[in-house]
């Protein structure tokens, strides 16, 4: 070989290293560490608040009656929002509840309606007069079936860790205001069933869901920052049932427990509509029950703060100090808005 070429061949040979081993850095393996909510998507708008929630009722239709349309909605709300379950105000399923856990309607109705992803999450349901005409027990049977429904009696409690509230640490404590938040605060959760309290055939059953209404509101610790009681039936309403025997009659059987306990908003359904009502007392009233059919509403009413015959659904932000409630419509907008606040 001549001195010249094997110059060149040299060179070329550590030239040739030179970039070999720079590319072969760039396709080792390397090893990374992430988790799954590393790579789930999360909402797109934030909020300070702890624990969210929707509240949804009277939907059961097959998709009919706008419910495809709002279960569309309340999926896209929940891409862009916060939210960790979604209670039902009862009517489950119209218009003769389910006969089994096995009933059709489960996909019809429910699991075929509310597919996006931000709704497979907890829901915590109650019973509607409409869910009574079949077997009331299998939407209890159902929760051994679904990942996602999740009612084991016909009424029973659910506790919400709130986490800190926001607070400045480092801000001096004003005269007279109490603790800070100490990040073991709570929300009770109860849920009950309200069709029996119009049977005078199901007296000795309300009588005892009532004394355990009553003990587990009595008993709630000092941790318990709200308390929330879902029933179906209101027991005041500027719907068509203002002045109905329903409404009297849960008017009679649980306005003086829950303003006695100071229990902080009852949440129902029966109406077709969305409503806030503030009546005398400690309770706020809230009805989500737009979630299919529609019924009216009449305006003007003393003690009523908001009112809309319009399809859509209900959605809760609280802390420890603040609870705020939002009624959004089938079109995404926010009809109305308003925020409880108490000190932590």
């Amino acid at each position: 070989m001549k001195r010249r070429d094997f110059v060149k061949n040299t060179t070329l040979t550590a030239i040739g290293a030179s970039l070999i081993a720079p590319i072969a850095a760039l396709a080792a393996p390397k090893t990374t560490h992430l988790e799954s909510e590393d790579l789930t998507l999360l909402p797109k708008i934030k909020d300070d608040y702890t624990v969210h929630f929707m509240a949804i009722g009277d939907w059961g239709r097959n998709g009919e009656y706008d419910q495809q349309e709002v279960a569309k909605q309340m999926g896209t709300w929940g891409t862009d929002h916060p939210n960790d379950f979604v209670i039902s105000n009862g009517d489950n399923f119209y218009p003769k509840g389910v006969v089994s856990e096995f009933d059709p309607l489960w996909h019809y109705s429910f699991e075929s309606i509310y597919t996006a992803h931000s709704l497979q999450c907890d829901w915590y349901p109650v019973l509607g007069n409409h869910d009574y005409h079949s077997d009331v027990d299998a939407q209890i049977r159902y929760s051994k079936i679904s990942q996602r429904w999740h009612m084991p009696a016909r009424y029973y409690t659910k506790e919400l860790k709130l986490g800190k509230a926001k607070t400045n640490e480092d801000e001096p404590a004003k005269p007279g205001e109490k603790e800070k938040s100490t990040g073991k605060e709570k929300a009770l959760l109860i849920m009950i069933d309200t069709d029996p309290f119009l049977h005078e055939s199901m007296t000795d059953y309300v009588q005892k869901q009532m004394l355990w209404l009553n003990e587990t509101l009595a008993k709630a610790d000092e941790n318990v920052k709200w308390k929330i009681v879902i029933g179906h039936h209101p027991y005041y309403t500027v719907g068509p049932r203002i002045n109905n025997d329903d409404t009297l009659t849960m008017r009679k059987g649980l306005e003086k427990t829950l303003n006695e306990h100071k229990v902080d908003i009852y949440l129902s359904g029966h109406e077709h509509s969305l409503q806030h009502i503030k009546p005398e007392g400690h309770t706020h009233q809230f009805i989500s029950g737009a979630g299919s059919e529609l019924t009216g509403v009449t305006a003007g009413v003393p003690n009523c703060r908001f009112q809309a015959s319009e399809h859509g659904f209900m959605y809760f932000a609280m802390d420890a100090k603040r609870l705020n409630v939002r009624a959004i419509s089938l079109k995404g907008d926010v009809l109305y808005q308003t925020e409880l606040t108490k000190s932590a």
